[in-house]
């Protein structure tokens, strides 16, 4: 059977709750790509996504090929603005992000630059995708079910009551799992992780 990171680390990838819940988050590893902008509308959100996508499905293919098989793992993100506000107000156009896809723990860096030759041979894709490892800790984190434009009063609730009752703050950058494709699927049925380290 593939490794499948889903079915590996549940509590990051299928939780239940709806409400914010605390948990520990180990050190994961990435594929990484940064930019800047409304992921509505910017093409360089749509060029970092492609690339991504295109470096795992390379990575996984070799991986196969050496008898390692995995499932690919969803799309995810690390947003922050110079304002908080920014988010609550979903004022896109000021949005900065780093968006990534996990990897199972034998895949390290050899791998990504073995499959940056081949993304820029068989693709034409070359972009500035990364290995990252990044290690949360202690997280909040609660399911979404819903639009992305929807997030604001969950993500209000956060920080304007949940955090406050647990004598915590923000201690890193806010992460989104998508477990669904908005092209696929209806805004209301989309299912996204929502988790922000705190300390």
């Amino acid at each position: 059977m593939p490794y499948d990171i889903k079915k590996d680390l549940k509590q990051l990838y299928a939780p239940k709750n709806r409400e914010w819940a605390l948990l520990d988050v180990p050190e994961q590893r990435f594929l990484a790509v940064d930019g800047r902008g409304n992921p509505n509308t910017a093409e360089s959100y749509q060029v970092a996504v492609e690339a991504l996508y295109a470096f795992a499905y390379t990575i996984k293919m070799a991986a196969k090929h050496r008898g390692e098989d995995f499932v690919v793992g969803p799309l995810e993100g690390l947003w922050w603005a110079e304002d908080y506000e920014a988010f609550t107000v979903r004022a896109k156009d000021s949005w900065q992000w780093t968006m990534l896809i996990a990897q199972p723990p034998w895949i390290g860096e050899e791998a990504v630059e073995e499959a940056r030759e081949s993304v820029r041979r068989k693709k034409k894709i070359d972009a500035p995708v990364r290995f990252e490892k990044l290690h949360e800790g202690r997280c909040a984190q609660v399911l979404h079910l819903g639009s992305y434009d929807d997030e604001g009063p969950i993500l209000a609730r956060l920080h304007g009551e949940f955090l406050a009752a647990q004598g915590l703050k923000e201690a890193g950058l806010h992460h989104e799992v998508y477990l669904g494709d908005p092209r696929r699927t209806e805004p209301a049925k989309l299912k996204t992780v929502l988790r922000q380290p705190v300390g």
